[in-house]
């Protein structure tokens, strides 16, 4: 059974050998034009090698699967070949078509096509012997033409190597594109996995334990049995815009769009639901997809700790390509905080949010260094080399 990758490759080369052996055929026919007396009979052989090429490739445009039934292919092509030959009398525009048509049996049938290039040999052998008795050519001349019928078994050899390589190509772009899409699906399926982990998958763990709780506390202490009750209330609620903004990003994260495109409707989106005006300076940048996405979740971040607690009036995004990769810069006006040495240490102080940051900053790379004082606002700045995707720019 012929593999898919061969049939695609052999009906592409099909297509090729057949406008190839037209063109070449029709270029030696109307050179013959200027050699011999009768014009009319070249014009015949021209007029038949064009309409049968115009039938043959529009069949095959037409139905692609023809080329997977060779014998039947090659069996129309040699009655072609048979007019060609009766209507010029063994010319050279017949050895031109003949040669096209042990091409076209190589790519059908590969290096099956073996016999079938003896029989072509063989007719072309027979020609040559009548046009020799009838033309008595000077003996330099007769050994090129002698020559003429093993021109159709290299052809041959040739397409079904062509079509071998060929075939081969495209079953080796096919199992590239197959692994890249099992790994961009496992990358997915591991970001998502680890997106649930740090957000929604703690916070259900806290309300599982304060419900676990909550019936022994019904019967022996209702007051904070009321405290749990309120605490899984929240848990829900906390869990449920978790999963909402997790949502939210997964639709922001489009590989087909470009990242700045990306950054400026996040942007836009928070200031409309916040009402804090956002200036964008961006530049065109496409960093590789988990570069993007983990990027876009510290803009996103660093806003929400905005909103939570900056007290901001103003605020300014910067994206900006540097000479070892991409430099992302979220700058408010609010009321700023002692930064530690140690960003890990922010979080005995309730900023989980920094932390988390920095982590996705590290999980591509990069790094993130945070700017801020007591009411002199705060500017996080994140630096990700991109290796061979790192442009020069400033630095």
């Amino acid at each position: 059974m012929v593999s898919p990758d061969r049939a695609v490759a052999a009906a592409a080369l099909t297509r090729a050998v057949l406008i190839g052996r037209a063109v070449a055929t029709m270029i030696a026919g109307a050179a013959g034009l200027l050699l011999v007396a009768d014009r009319w009979r070249i014009a015949e052989v021209l007029a038949v090698v064009a309409a049968g090429t115009v039938v043959q490739v529009g069949l095959l445009a037409r139905w692609p699967r023809l080329a997977a039934r060779p014998l039947l292919a090659l069996a129309a092509d040699s009655i072609l070949v048979l007019a060609v030959l009766a209507l010029g009398r063994g010319d050279v525009a017949y050895f031109c078509f003949a040669a096209g048509a042990g091409a076209l049996a190589g790519v059908l049938l590969g290096l099956w096509a073996v016999p079938v290039w003896i029989v072509q040999a063989a007719v072309s052998f027979a020609v040559i012997g009548d046009v020799l008795h009838r033309l008595d050519p000077p003996a330099e001349l007769a050994a090129f033409v002698v020559a003429l019928p093993v021109a159709g078994a290299l052809a041959g050899l040739g397409a079904s190597i062509l079509t071998s390589a060929l075939a081969r190509y495209l079953e080796l772009s096919r199992t590239l594109v197959a692994s890249a899409q099992r790994s961009a699906a496992a990358d997915e399926r591991a970001r998502l996995a680890r997106e649930l982990h740090d957000s929604v998958s703690k916070t259900l763990r806290g309300v599982s334990l304060a419900a676990l709780a909550l019936p022994t506390s019904l019967r022996r202490q209702p007051a904070l049995a009321e405290q749990l009750a309120g605490t899984v209330a929240e848990g829900a609620t906390a869990a449920a815009r978790q999963a909402r903004e997790l949502l939210e990003a997964m639709r922001l994260d489009v590989p087909d769009r470009d990242f700045a495109t990306t950054v400026r409707e996040l942007c836009d989106a928070w200031s409309a639901a916040t009402g804090i005006p956002v200036r964008t300076v961006l530049e065109p940048i496409d960093p590789p997809i988990p570069v993007g996405y983990e990027l876009s979740r510290i803009v996103r971040e660093a806003l929400a700790n905005i909103a939570n607690h900056a007290y901001a009036q103003r605020v300014v995004v910067r994206l900006a390509q540097t000479r070892r990769g991409v430099r992302v810069e979220i700058s408010d006006d609010g009321t700023g905080f002692a930064v530690p040495r140690d960003l890990s240490r922010l979080q005995t102080g309730g900023h989980f949010g920094i932390v988390g940051m920095a982590e996705r900053a590290g999980n591509v790379g990069g790094d993130l260094h945070v700017d801020s004082a007591p009411g002199a606002g705060t500017t996080i700045t994140v630096r990700v080399p991109l290796g061979v995707h790192a442009v020069d720019g400033a630095s």
